[in-house]
Order: structure tokens, then C-alpha cells, then sequence
């Protein structure tokens, strides 16, 4: 009996020593990629120095003329902004106007600036919390659907269900905006109440929710028939999420199959794009990045990053931009994964966030990326391998044309 125990006791030393040396196998790698590309990170600290809003301004005027990704500033002379409000700024106000101005000059949707509550809010999105009611949401022919309701959330208790029709928020109409313009509406200080506007079916309701602080799951993960592995990414915007991706990825090891779903993420961190495309290649590029002048930084896979090499098929929407574009790019141009689903928005651009005085900041444009095939996607986007749609039916009867799509192919793989 004792050396039955004794041989237990060994094995169970033995598989915790492995478990040790993954999880510090994976934390020099992920702090080596940090490293490796945090010249084009998005994160940044608060910046406390305090300056006069004149000052304020020209610190804008010099981040923008050192640090955009085109050197002709939208074919203009930069130094006339440096002169075109002097005696002009003197509270901070005006100097919000004018720094807004001048972005606007660059004709850069991307680039803008932030005043200290948007600056907040932001830094808040990176630290995984969020302020609303808990509800993910897409667009489909110019409404808003419920897709999910995230559990105990505020929207779960005020009785939102997955299926609803969102129709105002606090009598704003939000019919034809966008899935942005609509979260904006539903984020702001906690503890106030929110008149949501929704129709189930036929029926129009009305229901009050009180705005709290979300913590944001970025990773969601499940084990399908089959032997599929499921894994959904929201965000990208969240430090945690390579973290939560591999343990995510570490529970579905041993499936024949993964199906990644990048629907409706807007993107996020460049690196955790970067990360997480390793996590699935051994060798080939990631993504070329073509900054100020020309200069160009290629990111390749490195084989110890690789712990995944079944097949896998990705899941894409008109709303994957940015990092999801990365990251389908990467694995798509490499053979590594096939792409479901429709064209991605087409954002081929990188920003990096600059801290400014008096707790202020920017996202500015400073590089555009292409694909490890070297193809320009902005504007024009990722298509799928197989065009898929997800109906109004689906969001309806709680399906999934587009999983299920990607489901039966990985199927076919496995006879």
C-alpha cells in the first residue's frame, strides 16, 4: 500500500511540475513579445504634469508633427497650426476646441484627442472595467439586437433578454447608428438609471437599468460535439486577455479542432494581436508594419510560442477591425486557418496612445500594417473563405448559421 501511495505521490509531483514549467514557459513569452513590440503599444500612463492650456496645445502640436505615420500631415504645412491660435487659448476649453481642430486637419477618424474623462474612461477599458449594463449587441440591417446578457448584470435583472430590439436609450432613437455610437449612449457613471427602450415580438417595453461597473470577460471558451473546441474574443482592448486566452486554449487542447470567433470584435492592444497569432504558428510572419518614412518592422512567429496545431477555422464579421484583422490576417496567410463568415471592416491602421499634460491623452495614427502576404486591407477589409451569414432568424430561434458552417467543416477535416 505504501508504495502505491508513494508512486501517486510522485506522479501527482510530476504533472504539477509540468503545470509550473507551462505557465512559466508562457510568461517569458508573453513578456518577451511585450518587450519585443512595445515601441507600438497602445497603453500609457496618466500623465499629473500640469500646463497652461496654451502649453496644453502646442504639446499636442509637437506629438502630431514627431510621431504621425505620414510625413506630409495630410499634404499640409504643419507649422501653421503652430501659430494659428496664439492669443487665442486661454482656458482649457479652447484648448480642447483647438487641439480637436487640428486633428480633424489630419482627416484621420482614428486619430483623436481625449480629455481627461475620455482618457479615464479608456485606461478603465484596458484594465478590464467597463461602466454600462452588461449586454453584448450587434447590428444587423440597421438594428440593434440583444445578442447576450451577460450574467447578474444589470440589463440581466432589469429583464433584457437576448433576442430584444434596442429602440432608445433615454428617448435617443438608435436606429441606423452604429454598434459605437449605441455603447457610448449606454457607458457613463455608475449608480444612474438608463430608460431602455426594447421590442420582444411585437411588444414595445420599456426598462430601467441602473448603470453599474462591468467587469469585462474578454475570453469565453466551451467544448462543442465533435471534439470542437469553441473559443469567443469580444475585445482585445483588455491586458488579461492573452492570459485568459491561453488557459482558454490550455482547456481545449486536446480537441480535434478549434473554431476561434472574432464576430463583433472591434480590436484593441497591437500585442495581444501579435501574442495570440503565436499561439498558433511556429514560424512564417504576423503582420508587416510600415511606419514613419517608410520603415518597416516585420513580426514573425517564434516556435517556442506555438502550443496549438490542430485545425481551425475562424469565425469573421463586418465588425472584426483592427487586431481581429490582425490576427485572421496572420493565421489565414499562413495556411494555418480557414475564414468563415463575412468581410471585416478594414482597418489597416495602427494607433498608439500618448499621455499629455493634465491628465489629458491622444490616439494617433504612427503606422499602417499588411498582411504577411503584404496586402493593404484598410478600407477594403479580410474576405472569408466561405461567405456565410447570420440571419435575422438566428438572433430570433437563439441559432447559428455561421457556427454551425464552421462546425460541419471541421467535421469533414476529421473523416
Amino acid at each position: 500500500m505504501d508504495s502505491k501511495f508513494q508512486k501517486i505521490k510522485q506522479y501527482i509531483i510530476i504533472i504539477i511540475g509540468v503545470f509550473i514549467l507551462f505557465v512559466l514557459s508562457f510568461q517569458a513569452f508573453y513578456t518577451h513579445q511585450t518587450n519585443r513590440i512595445n515601441n507600438l503599444s497602445e497603453l500609457n500612463s496618466i500623465n499629473d504634469k500640469k500646463m497652461s492650456p496654451k502649453d496644453l496645445y502646442l504639446d499636442a502640436w509637437r506629438t502630431i508633427k514627431t510621431n504621425y505615420y505620414s510625413n506630409d500631415l495630410n499634404h499640409q504645412n504643419w507649422q501653421r497650426w503652430k501659430k494659428r491660435y496664439l492669443g487665442k487659448i486661454e482656458t482649457l476649453d479652447d484648448a480642447y476646441v483647438a487641439i480637436n481642430t487640428m486633428i480633424a486637419s489630419l482627416d484621420d477618424s482614428y486619430s483623436k484627442f481625449m480629455s481627461e474623462e475620455e482618457f479615464q474612461e479608456q485606461n478603465s477599458a484596458i484594465n478590464s472595467k467597463l461602466y454600462g449594463i452588461g449586454v453584448n449587441i450587434a447590428s444587423i440591417s440597421g438594428k440593434i439586437y440583444v445578442i447576450n446578457v451577460l450574467d447578474g448584470a444589470p440589463a440581466m435583472q432589469s429583464g433584457i433578454k437576448a433576442g430584444d430590439i434596442i429602440l432608445k436609450v433615454d428617448d435617443v432613437d438608435v436606429n441606423g447608428k452604429s454598434i459605437y455610437q449605441v455603447a457610448q449612449l449606454v457607458r457613463g457613471d455608475v449608480n444612474v438609471n438608463l430608460n431602455v427602450e426594447i421590442l420582444r415580438g411585437s411588444e414595445k417595453l420599456t426598462k430601467v437599468v441602473k448603470r453599474e461597473e462591468i467587469k469585462i470577460k474578454s475570453v469565453e471558451y466551451k467544448k462543442l460535439d465533435e471534439n470542437i473546441g469553441y473559443i469567443r474574443v469580444s475585445s482585445f482592448i483588455g491586458m488579461n486577455t492573452p492570459t485568459d486566452f491561453i488557459i482558454a486554449l490550455n482547456k481545449l487542447q486536446n480537441t480535434n479542432g478549434l473554431i476561434l470567433d472574432l464576430r463583433g470584435n472591434s480590436g484593441g492592444l497591437f500585442q495581444n494581436a501579435i501574442i495570440i497569432s503565436n499561439l498558433f504558428l511556429n514560424k512564417g510572419t504576423i503582420v508587416n508594419v510600415i511606419a514613419r518614412q517608410g520603415k518597416k518592422n516585420t513580426y514573425s512567429a517564434e516556435s517556442e510560442g506555438c502550443i496549438y496545431n490542430n485545425p481551425m477555422v475562424i469565425l469573421i464579421d463586418h465588425n472584426s477591425a483592427s487586431a481581429s484583422e490582425i490576427l485572421a490576417s496572420a493565421l489565414h496567410d499562413n495556411a494555418r486557418a480557414t475564414l468563415v463568415g463575412t468581410r471585416t471592416y478594414g482597418k489597416g491602421l495602427v494607433q498608439k496612445v500618448f499621455s499629455l499634460p493634465n491628465k489629458t491623452g491622444m490616439n494617433l495614427t504612427i503606422a499602417r500594417y499588411l498582411t504577411p502576404k503584404f496586402k493593404d486591407i484598410n478600407k477594403t477589409g479580410v474576405e472569408p473563405d466561405y461567405f456565410v451569414v447570420l440571419n435575422h432568424s438566428d438572433i430570433i430561434n437563439n441559432t447559428d448559421t455561421q457556427l454551425d458552417y464552421a462546425k460541419n467543416l471541421l467535421i469533414k477535416q476529421q473523416k
